[in-house]
C-alpha cells in the first residue's frame, strides 16, 4: 500500500482547496454557472455539485432518489458516474447561489469532521474509487479531484488560477503512482523501455520510467531515456484527467528520442475515470 501522506499537511490543503473552489465561483450569475465545462454533459454548476455530492457522502447522507435514470446518459460509463449523476440531478434545480451556499455549508462539516479524526482513523484502511488505500491516502484523492475541478472550472469560464503551490504538488503526486502503468497499458510502453518525463512548472519535476517486466518510477535511470517527453504540469494534469488531447495541445509538448513512441504516449495518458 501507497505510503499515507502526512494528516496536517493534507488536511490543510483540502481546506485551502475548497475556499479557492468558493472563490472562484463566487459571483456568478446564472448564466455562467450554466457554461458547459471539458467534462462532457457538465456544466460549472454540475462541476461543483459533484463535490457536494461527494463530500456530502463522506458525512454519511443517504443517495438521494431522482426521477431519471443517470445510466441512460450518454456521458455515464460506470457505476461511479451513475452515482455522480444521481448527485447532480437532485441539485440541478438549485440556483447557482443556493448551490454554493450548500457547498459552504457541506464542506464546513467535512472540515469539522477531518479536524476530529484520530490518527488511527487516518491511517485505517477504507474502500476508495481507487481500491482499498488508507483513509489519509483517500483524502489525498480527494485533494486532486477538488484540484482537478478547479481547473475544469476555470478553464469553462477562461479565467487563469494559480496551478502551483501545495496543492497542485499534492495533486501531481496523485498521479505518479498510476503514470507507470497508464504509459504501459494505455500507451503500450514496450518492455525494457526507458522514459522521462520533465514536467516544466509550474510543478516542477522530472519523472523517470523504467519498464521491465512492469513499469515503475525510479529516482535514476540506469540508462539514457529512449523517449523524453517535456511539457506543463498543468497540461499533464489536463491530459491524465482526459480534459483535452495531445493533438490539440500538440505545439506544448516536445519530443525527443523514439518520437513515435513519444507520440503513443502522451496520446494516451488518460487514466481518471
Amino acid at each position: 500500500m501507497t505510503e499515507t501522506p502526512d494528516r496536517a499537511e493534507i488536511t490543510a490543503a483540502l481546506s485551502e482547496q475548497w475556499d479557492a473552489l468558493a472563490q472562484l465561483v463566487a459571483g456568478l450569475d446564472e448564466s455562467r454557472w450554466r457554461t458547459s465545462s471539458p467534462l462532457p454533459g457538465w456544466t460549472v454548476f454540475d462541476v461543483l455539485a459533484h463535490v457536494v455530492g461527494t463530500e456530502s457522502m463522506l458525512l454519511g447522507e443517504p443517495l438521494p432518489r431522482v426521477d431519471t435514470d443517470p445510466r441512460a446518459l450518454a456521458h455515464v460509463r460506470n457505476e461511479t458516474g451513475a452515482l455522480n449523476e444521481t448527485w447532480l440531478e437532485s441539485l440541478r434545480p438549485l440556483p447557482g447561489a443556493r448551490l454554493l451556499e450548500r457547498f459552504i455549508e457541506v464542506t464546513g462539516r467535512r472540515r469539522a469532521a477531518l479536524a476530529a479524526i484520530d490518527d488511527d482513523a487516518w491511517h485505517a484502511e477504507i474502500q476508495s474509487p481507487i481500491g482499498l488505500v488508507s483513509y489519509g491516502r483517500f483524502m489525498r484523492v480527494r485533494l486532486f479531484d477538488c484540484w482537478m475541478h478547479e481547473l475544469d472550472i476555470a478553464d469553462a469560464l477562461a479565467i487563469r488560477v494559480d496551478e502551483g503551490g501545495r496543492r497542485a504538488e499534492a495533486a501531481v503526486d496523485e498521479i505518479e503512482p498510476f503514470l507507470g502503468r497508464t504509459l504501459v497499458k494505455r500507451g503500450q510502453a514496450p518492455d525494457g523501455s526507458r522514459i522521462t518525463l520533465e514536467l516544466t512548472g509550474p510543478v516542477s519535476r522530472t519523472l523517470h520510467v523504467r519498464v521491465d517486466g512492469r513499469a515503475e518510477l525510479v529516482a535514476t535511470p540506469d540508462r539514457p531515456a529512449d523517449v523524453v517527453i517535456r511539457l506543463d504540469s498543468g497540461l499533464f494534469a489536463r491530459l491524465c484527467g482526459g480534459r483535452t488531447t495531445a493533438g490539440e495541445q500538440a505545439e506544448r509538448i516536445e519530443l525527443s528520442g523514439d518520437r513515435e513512441l513519444g507520440q503513443r504516449l502522451v496520446d494516451n495518458l488518460a487514466f481518471t475515470i
